[in-house]
């Protein structure tokens, strides 16, 4: 969760910057660029601390090591030297992993003035990779109050909601996971973490996991993001989650299609919900004839699911109303292949980044067929207030959302729901919904006809 403490942190290093670094790309650089420095000492203090040796700051780049560079004992001049030398050393380290040497490769400080750049770096010395998930959240955060995500149509999905979809989809540790618009891997770590919490030795309920079966695990996590910065953070923040080599790759889902033939057992997004001005301009492979980049997201999910295949996808509610030709072509190849849940979210979630209205989509290709309904689920808490500030409330829906939502996925019959899960979910047969022609999955349109 995005703290006050990390927001104070971003917003001190930004208005220390703002008066030498007016450019909010490069605002960002800078602050991207110290994070990842400084968290590379940290996991060198940190296996210091267990007896092991540091792996980052050694040999020729000892003497650039984070502790070395904020010694009380320096002045800010030989500070900013020693910075500015770390940057140039970090692009031909071979100590360093090939992808932080690609990072540093085009960093550079753009200003003059030492006594900035220690102004700077105190405020970037509160942070600290114990809590790796902080870089995520500083980087949403700076595009958050810059509007380039508003701009973009991405917006940051909250911790809580990641971890529910993904509990809901459940993949295993033989799943290939697909982002294919991956923003700052949230998803990925999230499915990450699930699967190794399966296999906990203390407390899982999977067998587990051998090194063998690590290796492979990591090597079924892929993301797509058309931003190479995006791409940067999100190669960033998988590595500090024990991603040596993560597959992120700078790619345009919907215009580029030299990845279109791979095929996935898990698929998990919250693509974009905005097109650009003009629209998009799509290959020819798709299903659906749309420029609209909600609509040819969902599509791409579904052609790119194995047979068997499983989705949790974050969609406007647009998608799930709208009478667009494209809109209701999509709704209804929806629910002749795959869609089996729709969870409805309140309008605030995604604040202070946006007040849109979202539902999430569930697919899974074996149960849809062994099913005649769709199941509505409706959240009106999710643990936090709906304001800009998102204060944590008592109020919290979703476990009890995940508990009926996985008895559904297991029973044959509403029968077993308590009166309390009934008033919160709605089961509705495939055939009332396409009897209209319409294919609407707004669940309380069918509350009058509940089966």
């Amino acid at each position: 969760m995005l703290t006050a403490e990390v927001k104070r942190h971003i917003d001190n290093a930004r208005d220390i910057l703002v008066g030498v670094v007016p450019n909010p790309a490069t605002q960002i650089d800078q602050i991207t660029n110290a994070l990842i420095y400084k968290f590379m000492d940290d996991m060198d203090q940190s296996s210091i601390k267990i007896g092991g040796k540091p792996s980052f700051f050694i040999g020729d780049l000892e003497r650039y090591s984070w502790s070395r560079l904020m010694d009380s004992r320096i002045g800010n001049q030989e500070r900013m030297n020693l910075y500015q030398e770390a940057l140039v050393k970090f692009s031909t380290a071979e100590q360093l992993p090939e992808l932080f040497r690609e990072i540093f490769n085009s960093a550079f400080l753009p200003h003059r003035s030492p006594e900035t750049l220690g102004l700077f770096l105190k405020e970037i010395d509160n942070f600290s990779y114990s809590h790796p998930e902080e870089l995520g959240n500083a980087y949403e955060y700076l595009l958050s109050i810059m509007s380039s995500q508003g701009d973009a149509g991405q917006f940051r999905t909250p911790r809580h909601i990641i971890d529910f979809i993904v509990d809901v989809v459940n993949p295993t540790k033989d799943d290939k996971v697909l982002d294919p618009a991956c923003g700052t891997a949230g998803f990925l770590i999230s499915a990450y973490k699930h699967v190794i919490e399966k296999h906990d030795s203390k407390s899982g309920k999977e067998k587990p996991l051998e090194p063998d079966d690590k290796k492979k695990l990591m090597d079924n996590y892929e993301g797509y993001d058309i931003d190479p910065t995006m791409v940067r953070i999100a190669q960033v923040n998988m590595f500090l989650h024990q991603f040596k080599s993560p597959k992120i790759y700078q790619y345009d889902s919907l215009s580029m299609d030299e990845r279109w033939n791979d095929k996935f057992d898990v698929i998990l997004a919250n693509p974009p919900f905005m097109s650009p001005r003009g629209g998009i301009r799509p290959h020819d492979r798709f299903s659906l004839k749309s420029n609209r980049a909600e609509v040819l997201f969902v599509d791409y999910i579904m052609n790119h699911l194995r047979p068997r295949g499983r989705a949790g996808i974050i969609v406007p509610e647009g998608i799930i109303f709208q009478s667009a030709r494209a809109h209701t072509e999509l709704r209804k190849n929806l629910i002749e292949d795959g869609l089996y849940a729709v969870v409805s979210l309140p309008s605030g979630v995604f604040n202070p980044y946006a007040g849109v209205k979202t539902s999430i989509l569930f697919l899974d290709d074996e149960l849809a067929k062994q099913r005649k309904e769709i199941f509505f689920v409706k959240i009106e808490n999710d643990g936090f207030d709906l304001g800009a500030q998102r204060r944590e409330i008592d109020k919290n829906d979703l476990p009890q959302a995940l508990s009926i939502i996985q008895k559904f996925q297991k029973t044959q019959s509403d029968q077993d729901f308590t009166d309390q899960e009934k008033a919160m979910s709605l089961l509705v047969k495939r055939s009332k919904i396409t009897e209209s022609g319409d294919y609407n999955l707004t669940g309380e349109r069918y509350r009058e006809s509940e089966i």
